[in-house]
């Protein structure tokens, strides 16, 4: 039987300082500069491109600011209500919001503007282009909207490598190009795979190779056919 280690590894960090800009500078500058009672700002992009890691960043500071700061998305379960005293309002993935969700939505919008609270939301479109009620649509639309930009492959490199020495990993330069090349270049996934190489090479007690890696994947295929 196969000893599974408790996840005992660091766990994941999303602030401002391991937040890779990219091409994504003047949007970090909107964040940075928000403050209560400003226009909502829009994040849009595909997934991995650090919409959530933006907005937990923004979420982090707030809070060690003192402020009171809500936080819902598709899985936050109804009904959606404000903290006591909030300063911020944070929306991510409003595009996979359902019918309750964005009726719930809009409702915390026109709380946000009643109170002058600073609102952030994100979706994989802008605003215009989501598949929303015209109400929380418009809202969304309301100011700064920021398209976000995926990483080059070199800035993925290093979000990978700062992550793995982070987690006292040696990422070897083939471990890297194997999973570049192999799989979606989307930082979520990437980092979500660490993750599990992390844990696997802990409960195989051997270091982190290409092998290693290939061994981790057929053993999950495996896992899934199972019945």
């Amino acid at each position: 039987m196969k000893q599974i280690p408790l996840s005992l590894g660091p766990e994941p960090v999303y602030s401002f300082d391991n937040f890779m800009p990219g091409a994504n500078a003047a949007a970090l500058a909107q964040l940075h500069a928000l403050q209560p009672g400003a226009p909502p700002v829009f994040l849009w992009g595909p997934p991995g491109c650090g919409k959530t890691h933006a907005l937990k960043a923004l979420a982090q500071r707030w809070q060690q600011g003192g402020a009171q700061v809500g936080w819902y998305d598709a899985d936050t379960p109804l009904p959606w209500e404000l903290p006591a005293n909030p300063s911020l309002l944070l929306l991510d993935d409003c595009d996979r919001f359902d019918a309750g969700q964005q009726h719930a939505a809009f409702t915390l919008f026109v709380e946000a503007a009643t109170h002058g609270l600073a609102v952030v939301a994100t979706g994989t479109a802008p605003p215009v282009d989501l598949a929303l009620r015209e109400d929380l649509r418009s809202r969304l639309g309301w100011g700064p909207t920021f398209g976000l930009q995926a990483l080059s492959e070199a800035e993925m490199r290093a979000v990978l490598r700062r992550e793995a020495d982070r987690r006292g990993i040696f990422l070897a330069d083939e471990v890297m190009d194997y999973l570049l090349t192999r799989f979606a270049r989307d930082l979520k996934h990437l980092m979500s795979l660490l993750d599990r190489l992390d844990e696997f090479a802990m409960a195989s007690k051997r270091a982190v190779t290409v092998p290693l890696l290939r061994q981790m994947l057929t053993d999950g295929m495996s896992d899934e056919q199972a019945p």
